[in-house]
């Protein structure tokens, strides 16, 4: 079983990361609308959407919107906020939605580059083209600047969540940002790992001309200031067929 199988299904991985900022996201997602000016009532795919936290806020911007994850715990809470217009599916990443086209499909909050060999990552891409309305369709990828996250990686911190201490250890190794995480709970010890590919502006570049995908446009944080390697926490892409 690949990393992202166990972890993500775990109920170790959603405590971890409970905290994650909601105002944030919706802060990125209201200048992302703005800036896209997408057709009332467009067709988004939410892809990688976990929970769905992203998925719920744009339905309720008026959008007809599928979440998509791998993990089945995941869409199993997901499907708690399912209605008219907001549904979720178990959908590996790599493989196309069938007989389905979207206006939009958004990748949000580094949610690729989970695959050792580039071809698996390829078929990543492949598949979004081919659920995007052609010629008309957008493409959403949100991925941390890996030259800066590498430049200030916290090698190791523990926190405490609901009496559960996790020991995090992070390294760079084969071009890969790697983050261990060890912790016991009720007397037994766990290990999950979790590892993405620490790719460029120029890997993306070469990646999505492969795939058939044009970027339009790139912004470096949330607020959709332009991209600096240096200095900029996000590369965020927006990209057409």
């Amino acid at each position: 079983m690949a990393w992202f199988e166990s972890w993500f299904d775990s109920p170790y991985y959603h405590l971890l990361y409970q905290h994650r900022d909601e105002s944030e996201a919706k802060f990125f997602l209201d200048n992302l609308l703005n800036e896209l000016q997408l057709p009332e009532k467009a067709s988004i795919l939410d892809l990688a959407c976990g929970k769905g936290r992203h998925s719920i806020y744009l339905h309720s911007k008026g959008y007809t919107v599928t979440g998509a994850d791998l993990s089945p715990e995941s869409i199993h809470a997901a499907n708690l906020h399912a209605t008219n217009g907001l549904n979720f599916i178990v959908q590996d990443m790599r493989e196309p939605i069938n007989s389905k086209l979207f206006d939009a499909v958004f990748n949000l909050f580094t949610s690729f580059g989970y695959f050792d060999a580039e071809s698996e990552n390829l078929k990543v891409l492949e598949a979004v083209r081919q659920n995007l309305v052609p010629g008309k369709g957008v493409f959403v990828l949100d991925f941390m600047n890996a030259a800066k996250a590498i430049k200030n990686l916290v090698l190791s911190e523990s926190k405490e969540l609901q009496g559960i201490r996790f020991d995090i250890r992070r390294y760079v190794e084969n071009r890969k940002i790697i983050k261990e995480i060890r912790f016991s709970d009720q007397g037994k010890d766990y290990f999950f790992t979790e590892m993405v590919n620490a790719f460029l502006l120029k890997d993306f570049e070469q990646m999505f001309h492969h795939c058939g995908l044009s970027i339009d446009k790139i912004f470096g944080n949330y607020a959709l200031d332009a991209f600096d390697e240096e200095s900029s926490d996000r590369l965020i892409l927006i990209a057409r067929i």
